[in-house]
């Protein structure tokens, strides 16, 4: 009797012993240790290279992606054009030396007046295409139009009226008038003509597509302007407001033909090779004057301007 109530005790010390060691367990704060799962990652085909190697031969990266199913997107290297006016003048005209000087009776006269006269013949065609498209077109008219048109910008210049120059010279002509006149004031006026205007040279060309033309008309201008320019500091620069001087220039006055709404504007200018040189500019310099003290006043008229030292070159 008393061997099976032992065994009876026995079993349930044990059961007792494992249910503390449990809740012991449930309780304890340590937490779980970390858990590893294998996972197969995306093989990589295209590894791009290592900065700074020496001694390595440069790749094509572009080919090995493109090798490795990798699609580079492709860089375009584009440049806004503006199709409202050309980028220069085409064929220009070359003026025949020593005009408005040579009399059509002379030797030198006569042959450039042949030579006029043999040059113009494509002239006429481009005005016969012109006329297509300006059905009131016309040589004698076109040329005073163009005077005015000069008048009219170089007025709009000196203004600073920048709208309104915009309409009378195109996009290629306008940075060349206005380039440098920030901080300087321009004074202009035109006198007279001493010649008529007149139609010498005209172009028809065209642009991008065989049908997008464009009308050149060469304009022979000899007139009496005045020009001052002043700079910032209100010095004259080049130029006088008192004495006017004869002016023979060639205007290039240029339309796009398909616009409907186009208008004829300023285009550039022909300078000859045998023109004479222009003025020097006038630089304003600072004169070193004497160190004066404080309360001292600096008198102008018995100051003398101290001369450069002479320099020995050596021969």
């Amino acid at each position: 009797m008393a061997l099976p109530m032992k065994r009876t005790l026995v079993a349930l010390h044990r059961a007792r012993c494992s249910s503390l060691k449990n809740a012991e367990a449930s309780v304890d704060p340590r937490p779980p240790g970390p858990l590893h799962l294998p996972v197969r990652t995306k093989k990589r085909y295209f590894v791009p290279p290592a900065v700074g190697r020496k001694g390595h031969k440069q790749e094509n990266p572009e080919a090995k992606a493109r090798a490795a199913g990798i699609v580079f997107q492709q860089q375009y290297f584009e440049r806004p054009i503006n199709i409202a006016c050309t980028a220069g003048i085409f064929d220009p005209y070359v003026p025949p030396e020593g005009d408005a000087r040579l009399s059509t009776l002379s030797k030198e006269g006569l042959k450039q007046r042949t030579e006029q006269m043999r040059q113009s013949a494509s002239s006429q065609l481009a005005i016969r295409k012109i006329k297509d498209h300006d059905s009131e077109f016309a040589a004698k008219s076109f040329a005073e139009r163009a005077q005015e048109i000069f008048t009219e910008a170089h007025d709009a210049l000196t203004q600073f009226n920048k709208e309104k120059l915009h309409s009378l010279v195109t996009e290629r002509c306008y940075p060349e008038m206005t380039r440098g006149n920030r901080y300087k004031t321009i004074s202009w006026r035109f006198v007279e003509s001493l010649e008529p205007p007149k139609v010498v040279h005209a172009r028809c060309p065209d642009m991008v597509t065989k049908g997008n033309l464009y009308g050149q008309v060469t304009v022979r201008m000899h007139s009496k302007q005045i020009l001052a320019i002043y700079d910032r500091f209100g010095r004259l620069m080049l130029g006088s407001e008192e004495q006017s001087k004869d002016v023979l220039e060639y205007l290039v006055i240029e339309r796009h033909l398909v616009n409907p709404y186009g208008r004829w504007r300023l285009h550039g200018k022909i300078v000859p090779s045998w023109a004479p040189a222009k003025d020097p500019i006038i630089k304003t310099l600072m004169i070193p004057g004497p160190e004066l003290r404080p309360g001292q006043e600096f008198d102008a008229l018995n100051y003398e301007v101290p001369k450069p030292e002479a320099v020995q070159w050596s021969k």
